[in-house]
């Protein structure tokens, strides 16, 4: 009865971390630098001699491998002084990581602005107003929009700002926190899996493979619908079962707070308010404001670098504008956006002891060694056993490294010439590795994104498992027949 009282006055507060949580992934990630380290002395250092400069990343000639005559592994001070070394300027992970914090810290004061403002029950007021007779289609749609932004632009941090409103419309539908999750942070992460245009994982390894860019869209089309279907049907049916019977939602008791928090009667208030209406508006404006950046980013090829910029100042501007649309005063938007950020700061050294265990991986020059045993392990078998062994490596390494980009700069140079001589064309690898980098981002603890998110609404990790493992079988599944098909019509 405790875990139950505490963790329905977590929701009632707004994002609020727990302890457990983030104290039990913190000593894993503590555990993880660790292993890294041991495993730097324990397997021989190697690299490749010969590459080829492709699009300014080096591909190795995977004939090249050598294992090297003086072994220096890590420096143990160097493994535990990682989190702070790994903050070096001159690394290719720490903007990525950077931008992330900041992100993120902006976050939780917005949205804790945002929601004394009256922002998040106006949003539910429209919604049971104007969708209570679609709400299916509504979900689809959302679901659909979500995945695409994904898909094509390679939004993932950003999914964080779409919880809350997802959620909110959610509840407001009569459903539970779970199902808005499923709108935004999982279809998000599948949008992923089902990657089409997507900078950060396709356009960054057909570059290194030297294929034409958004090459091969046909099959990577069906694979968005396939696992759009796969969603939204595992969406629809948790959600009918829990309209039927409101006690069998994994978070029935952490959401009794959020339903009398967000009642019906104070959305439907909400809606006569005139200052909420144009705090509303200017959020939303604000918000939209960040998915048009994102989409210039896209079609200008700019890798995020426009958006990544400008999207916590957005966020930020959102905040503000509400607050005075709203008639907060200073005092209290500077009092409830630090309570916002001070929500959240426990979750920050998680993210600084995952740019550890990148820096340790990559610093004690052991990944090489690795693939090349692999390699020599499975040469002998069929492009079905290898490409499913290369998704399963990439599913491996999402536990170290949940960066999409940093995996594919760190593993793509090697794996795309050794899978090229396993006889597995270079499409073939990209699809393996999107979907090995998808849905995964939402499974393992070390997903610092995930556990923020159901952090907001109160759900425990082994609730989101027990939620979530039906849905990640099925997909895992769809992936495995799907990379097959590839490898059957020589996917190129």
């Amino acid at each position: 009865m405790k875990n139950k009282h505490k963790e329905k006055q977590s929701v009632a507060a707004g994002i609020q971390l727990n302890k457990k949580t983030i104290i039990m992934i913190s000593l894993l990630a503590v555990l993880l630098v660790i292993a890294a380290g041991v495993l730097s002395h324990v397997i021989p250092q190697g690299m490749y001699t010969e590459s080829t400069l492709v699009d300014e990343v080096e591909i190795y000639n995977p004939d090249s491998y050598v294992q090297l005559e003086t072994q220096n592994p890590l420096a143990w001070w160097k493994i535990l002084l990682s989190p702070v070394l790994a903050l070096n300027p001159a690394n290719d992970y720490f903007l990525t990581g950077i931008i992330i914090v900041v992100f993120v810290v902006i976050i939780g004061g917005t949205f804790l602005v945002v929601d004394e403002c009256g922002v998040l029950k106006y949003i539910m007021g429209i919604v049971v107003k104007n969708f209570s007779s679609k709400k299916y289609l509504l979900l689809a749609l959302i679901v659909f929009i979500c995945m695409l932004l994904s898909s094509t632009a390679g939004i993932l941090e950003e999914s964080i700002t779409l919880v809350p409103i997802a959620v909110a419309i959610s509840l407001a539908l009569g459903w539970d926190s779970l199902v808005g999750l499923g709108m935004s942070l999982i279809a998000i992460a599948f949008g992923f899996t089902a990657a089409t245009f997507n900078p950060f994982n396709v356009v960054t390894i057909q570059k290194m493979a030297g294929l034409e860019i958004y090459s091969g869209l046909g099959l990577r089309v069906i694979v968005f619908a396939v696992v759009y279907a796969i969603l939204t049907a595992f969406l629809v049916l948790y959600a009918k079962r829990i309209e039927k019977d409101p006690t069998k939602s994994f978070c029935y008791e952490s959401d009794k707070s959020m339903h009398e928090k967000y009642s019906v009667e104070l959305c439907k208030d909400a809606l006569n308010n005139k200052k909420i209406a144009k705090a509303t508006k200017a959020f939303g404006i604000c918000l939209s404001s960040v998915f048009i950046l994102i989409a210039l980013d896209f079609m200008l090829d700019m890798g995020g670098t426009i958006s990544s910029a400008a999207m916590p100042v957005m966020f930020a501007l959102g905040a503000i504008l509400a607050a005075v649309f709203s008639g907060m005063s200073k005092k209290e938007f500077f009092t409830n956006f630090g309570k916002g950020i001070k929500t959240i700061l426990p979750i920050l050294p998680f993210f600084v002891l995952i740019l550890a265990i990148i820096y340790v991986l990559s610093e004690g020059q052991i990944l090489p060694t690795i693939l090349y045993n692999i390699y020599g392990a499975i040469e002998s078998l069929n492009p079905y056993v290898c490409i499913i062994i290369v998704f399963l490596i990439i599913m491996a390494l999402e536990f170290f490294i949940g960066s999409g980009s940093i995996k594919a700069l760190l593993t793509m140079p090697i794996i795309l010439p050794l899978a090229n001589m396993l006889g597995l064309t270079s499409q073939s690898v990209i699809l393996a590795f999107c979907m090995g980098d998808g849905f995964t981002n939402l499974l393992y603890p070390t997903s610092g994104i995930m556990i923020i998110a159901i952090g907001m609404v109160g759900v425990s990790y082994k609730k989101w498992l027990k939620f979530t493992a039906p849905l990640f079988i099925a997909e895992f599944a769809a992936s495995v027949i799907l990379m097959i098909l590839a490898v059957a019509i020589n996917y190129s």
